[in-house]
């Protein structure tokens, strides 16, 4: 499943940021005009989610691991809902086996 940053959101107005939901892993896409940024994360090694969701604006998701963050800015609210509840469904799959 793949979920794109609005271009009206700060930072995302020519290359908007990605996430694809993945079976096993989390891509996280951050492009940029001469270099981008992509980041792959398993379920399992997530550690924490924050969610950063201002009354008017777009949400900040903020994805923890051992040692990294990966912060991602320009989604929607409910995107960011959805992103959080597959998240949260596929970690506590990986826990139970």
């Amino acid at each position: 499943m793949k979920f794109t940053a609005s271009r009206l959101s700060e930072g995302n107005k020519v290359f908007p940021a990605e996430i694809h939901l993945e079976e096993n892993s989390i891509e996280v896409k951050i492009p940029g005009l001469f270099s981008g940024d992509s980041k792959y994360l398993n379920y399992e090694d997530i550690t924490s989610i924050e969610v950063d969701s201002p009354m008017i604006g777009f949400a900040t998701l903020r994805l923890f691991t051992t040692g990294t963050k990966v912060e991602v800015h320009g989604f929607s609210k409910s995107d960011i809902k959805e992103i959080r509840r597959i998240i949260d469904e596929n970690r506590s799959k990986k826990r139970r086996f």
